[in-house]
């Protein structure tokens, strides 16, 4: 899997940050983990090995795309 970088809203170059896999297009986002137990309670068909990251809609925003 190789991964361009897209865009990140931090100044210290950590999270959060987006990432695309080039051979398919889908995106990776890096983002501090959701770990709150009243939070992850109210998540819905939570899949085996699959965690929760929490993004600023900032980041989506300035690299969505327009179209």
């Amino acid at each position: 899997m190789t991964l361009r970088f897209i865009g990140t809203t931090s100044d210290s170059g950590q999270c959060p940050t987006l990432y695309e896999v080039e051979e398919s297009g889908d995106i990776v986002v890096q983002g501090e983990r959701l770990t709150d137990p009243e939070h992850l309670a109210q998540l819905r068909d939570v899949g085996e090995g699959e965690t929760f990251v929490v993004i600023p809609r900032e980041l989506l925003t300035r690299f969505a795309p327009k179209e």
